[in-house]
């Protein structure tokens, strides 16, 4: 690293270069309005930027736009969505992952819908009141919806940013400098496209591998580049080893092919999503991974470990099959096998009654497309 770094200094041509070039690359996504649009005098709406922030959350577009379109057209107001069933709203969103987000999206919905009128607010503030908003999705619902100088900062524009300012500070110490370079960047006229632009950047041509320079509006005042350290920013703190939990599930399967299912307490991990029973494993601590779990008596065998990880720990199921008969017991139901897909079944859950159950979730994927 021997080049000499040039310095960030003023913003403006940076920030003009960047919405020029995101007025003719933009990515067309079916939450957003283009730039045109805009000029044409159409607002965004917020419903939808709201809802499109929370799906987004450590989630891909490609994973999304399913969800997305499928939600509003059960849901297309946030009053549609206040009034619907949480249940309801649980199985739409199985497969999302983060199942906290569904729970919340659901009281936000609500919140808009009493004590807002169903108007969301228009100011960060306001929107942070809100469930289940935080200080990124407040920010970026201020920017894109109402035109807010909001600085929003995602991933993408975390390593859009400590690549321009080579930023030494490893992440998530670096989270307040760079937002603070943010803020300075954000233009009074343009905020939202300003922030889906820094985004846009950072998710086609600022990539984490081999970023496309020769492509870049900024890359004239990139100190990273005149480095030639691209690929070294952003630093990141070393993390911890995540534990590794045991525990067991039983899938227990009716001579009509039938599952059966229980829920799982409205709060902790994966609150109020439907289940197979499963031994008493947390995020804390081991459960038992052999048959002494069981929920009852019947002959288990074995059908293999699942493997998953959650965002603080791995968690590995020794998964047992049982064929059973009779009525379900109290607290569960069974669950057709045709009609499996439709239950509220995070991914874990998934991949469990998958072991037991070869191609169990095959019209779950088909459905989804």
């Amino acid at each position: 690293m021997t080049a000499e770094a040039p310095q960030l200094g003023t913003t403006s041509s940076l920030t003009s270069a960047l919405l020029a070039w995101y007025d003719r690359h933009q990515r067309r996504l079916p939450w957003r309005l283009p730039p045109e649009a805009l000029r044409q005098g159409r607002r965004p709406d917020p419903y939808r930027v709201w809802l499109s922030e929370v799906m987004l959350q450590q989630t891909t577009i490609g994973a999304v736009k399913p969800y997305f379109e499928k939600f509003l057209a059960q849901w297309p107001t946030v009053a549609a969505l206040a009034a619907a069933e949480t249940d309801d709203v649980m199985k739409a969103w199985a497969g999302l992952g983060y199942y906290s987000r569904a729970r919340n999206l659901k009281k936000c919905a609500e919140e808009v819908a009493t004590r807002h009128g169903g108007v969301f607010p228009d100011t960060e503030a306001g929107l942070r009141a809100l469930p289940g908003i935080g200080d990124y999705t407040a920010a970026a619902v201020a920017a894109i919806a109402f035109g807010r100088p909001a600085a929003v900062v995602d991933g993408n524009v975390e390593r859009v940013v400590t690549r321009l300012a080579a930023i030494e500070t490893p992440l998530p110490g670096a989270k307040a400098q760079i937002k603070k370079i943010v803020q300075a960047m954000v233009p009074e006229a343009r905020p939202g496209d300003f922030a889906q632009a820094m985004m846009d950047l950072g998710a086609t041509i600022c990539t984490p591998r081999r970023p496309s320079c020769i492509l870049c509006p900024m890359s004239y005042r990139c100190t990273a580049r005149a480095l030639g350290a691209q690929e070294r920013f952003p630093i990141k703190a070393e993390k911890a080893e995540k534990p590794l939990r045991l525990g067991a599930a039983f899938i227990a399967v009716r001579p009509d092919g039938a599952v059966l299912l229980r829920r799982r307490p409205e709060t902790g991990l994966l609150g109020g999503m439907t289940e197979v029973p499963t031994s008493a494993w947390t995020a804390r601590q081991d459960g038992a991974d052999d048959v002494t779990a069981a929920p009852f008596p019947a002959a288990w065998q074995s059908c293999g470990v699942v493997r998953h990880v959650f965002t603080h720990f791995a968690l590995h199921l020794s998964i047992y099959r049982a064929a059973v008969e009779g009525p379900a017991p109290s607290g569960h139901w069974w669950s057709a096998r045709d009609t499996l897909f439709q239950e509220a079944l995070p991914t874990v859950m998934k991949k469990a009654i998958e072991a037991a159950i070869p191609g169990a979730s095959k019209a779950r994927r088909a459905k989804i497309r």
